[in-house]
């Protein structure tokens, strides 16, 4: 486990014990792993990292309302096929079989299926935006690395891919989906963690800031906000505090620099009448 803390921490990712056992059990199971949790504390970035630390290809489906299988999976080249039935007709060669592996285009599902080299981490982003049934559209590749083809019909997994799904909790996942992955809860970090992070995303950050940062986002994720700040509004804001001019009036720096944090207008106004929790930050 230790070696896969060390090999993400090395990429910038601080992966706790807990999360380094399920990437192994990821690999060694090869099930794909459901990891939930707020948004904005790392889940997309774990999937990333992974690819990158597996030196492997990472492929990435982001999921939306309305995503169906010809978008995530494969559309028929409609003008290849045409192109074909017509060049037969007129030169009388028989045509190819316009319903082949030539004609198909692939989409993300299918290329995380069909990669020739070796097993790429597929990305399923945000599942939770997606239709239920699209979810149950997955459940075949979740569970058999494989998907039927109406015209075409089933194709296998050349490489099983390390498959990712994560979810902001907009809606309930099906007790299939479930069934058939891992599951991984990544909350907000600590205050040690998220200072961890930052010292390795914010290069020359010095200790005293990244500490204030911290606590005063931790603070801040504690009032009853739409949007709580996560670890990428925290890197945002310690960013942006860097960057002022040493010479500027720290205080009216951090009230201009809320934008990293406060991302609509009534959490502005709130964050505003914090003054002790911005004071801790001067």
């Amino acid at each position: 486990m230790q070696s896969i803390q060390e090999a993400f921490r090395k990429q910038g990712y601080i992966a706790d014990r807990a999360t380094a056992i399920t990437l192994h059990l990821v690999m060694e199971l090869e099930k794909p792993l459901l990891v939930e949790g707020p948004a904005g504390v790392g889940k997309t970035e774990l999937a990333k990292v992974l690819a990158t630390v597996l030196r492997t290809k990472l492929i990435r489906l982001q999921c939306y309302e309305g995503l169906d299988a010809n978008t995530a999976l494969y559309e028929w080249n409609y003008a290849k096929q045409m192109l074909h039935i017509r060049l037969s007709e007129q030169s009388a060669i028989q045509a190819p079989d316009i319903f082949s592996e030539a004609f198909l285009l692939r989409r993300p599902l299918l290329d995380a299926l069909l990669e020739d080299e070796r097993p790429p981490v597929l990305l399923i982003d945000e599942i939770d935006r997606a239709d239920e049934a699209f979810e149950a559209f997955l459940l075949e590749i979740l569970g058999e690395f494989q998907v039927t083809i109406p015209e075409f019909g089933t194709v296998r997994a050349k490489h099983k891919p390390y498959v990712i799904l994560t979810s902001n909790r907009t809606r309930d996942l099906s007790d299939a989906l479930r069934r058939r992955c891992l599951y991984e809860w990544i909350d907000y970090p600590d205050v040690q963690k998220e200072k961890d992070i930052l010292s390795a995303k914010v290069p020359g950050i010095d200790e005293r800031l990244a500490e204030r940062v911290v606590r005063a986002v931790n603070k801040l994720r504690k009032l009853p906000l739409n949007k709580p700040p996560g670890v990428a509004e925290s890197l945002d804001w310690a960013r942006a505090l860097m960057a002022l001019d040493p010479g500027e009036e720290r205080e009216d720096g951090i009230v201009r620099t809320l934008g990293c944090v406060a991302k609509d207008r009534d959490d502005w106004k709130l964050i505003e009448e914090k003054r002790d929790i911005l004071q801790e930050i001067t």
